[in-house]
């Protein structure tokens, strides 16, 4: 009988490790005032597409228009965050991004980071991706470095704050202050140096992101909206002096990640990573050398 109701509380009672993360014990965001939209971005396409309301962004998606912005100023490093929200139901090949890129000053040979919301099928989750090109040539033979996570929360049942950190020495992604992946710099070749604007967009990809393009979007559920609000950016802009040094994500000023934080990423990537670019069999890994120790 007492084994009987161990397992019966066992069952009912799944362990809080598959629920959520550890604490990382350091909360990067704070260190970081809110901004105000129309301080720090510019509309880029889609303007009847987009409203700001006490500085929370709303772009939205129909079979006319999708819609994106801008960050005023370049940067060369720093910490870039934002609470969004993505639209819920029936979103398949619909993405929902917030990234840095110079694709506008260097067309063609271009550096970018990403943090997409890969739109999806109905009872389905979404597929957050993070993304790294590194002089991309932007004829379809970019080399992308994706890894995908199913993450432990519904995002389009509230706001969460996702980041990006770039330095010259790593590229750290966040969700709600966890890391998710870190990203080292290994060689020049494999890491984006050149400075890179902020950018966010919703847009139909339907050729690729859901399913490897086998749902595309369907315009009888228009319109996907998007909502962004507290918006975060410190760094270093391209403007800054040369002396100007990268701010970090953790305790240590050189940068890196403590052995809590470390833990709270493997915790993640353990249970909520789908897709690793550097375990994939059918990928040319002789491009993409990073991924070889």
């Amino acid at each position: 009988m007492a084994l009987f109701l161990l397992v019966l509380l066992v069952v009912s009672f799944p362990s809080t490790n598959a629920e959520r993360p550890p604490s990382p014990g350091h909360w990067p965001s704070s260190k970081f005032r809110p901004m105000s939209f129309h301080y720090a971005f510019q509309s880029l396409w889609g303007f009847s597409h987009q409203s700001v309301d006490q500085n929370a962004l709303t772009i939205w998606l129909d079979r006319t228009s999708g819609s994106g912005f801008k960050s005023n100023r370049p940067f060369r490093s720093g910490y870039f965050g934002a609470s969004i929200k993505v639209h819920p139901g029936y979103t398949a090949g619909v993405i929902t991004a917030f990234y840095l890129s110079n694709s506008e000053v260097h067309p063609g040979f271009h550096d970018e980071v990403d943090i997409e919301f890969l739109g999806t099928t109905f009872g389905k989750p979404y597929t957050l991706q993070t993304n790294v090109y590194v002089r991309g040539s932007g004829d379809g033979k970019i080399i992308g470095r994706e890894m995908k996570f199913h993450l432990w929360f519904d995002p389009t049942q509230d706001f969460h704050h996702y980041a990006i950190f770039w330095s010259p020495k790593e590229i750290i992604f966040l969700v709600d202050d966890v890391p998710i992946r870190r990203y080292p710099r290994k060689s020049a070749e494999t890491f984006p140096l050149r400075p890179m604007w902020l950018y966010g967009s919703i847009w139909d990809a339907s050729s690729w992101a859901t399913e490897d393009g086998k749902y595309k979007a369907d315009y009888n559920y228009q319109p996907f909206v998007a909502k962004f609000t507290n918006f975060k950016a410190g760094g270093c802009s391209a403007y800054s002096s040369p002396r100007c040094r990268p701010v970090s994500v953790s305790p240590f000023r050189s940068g890196g990640l403590t052995g809590q934080q470390y833990r709270a990423m493997e915790w993640v990537q353990r249970y909520h990573m789908v897709y690793d670019y550097c375990k994939d069999p059918k990928r040319n890994h002789a491009l993409t050398p990073e991924c070889w120790n």
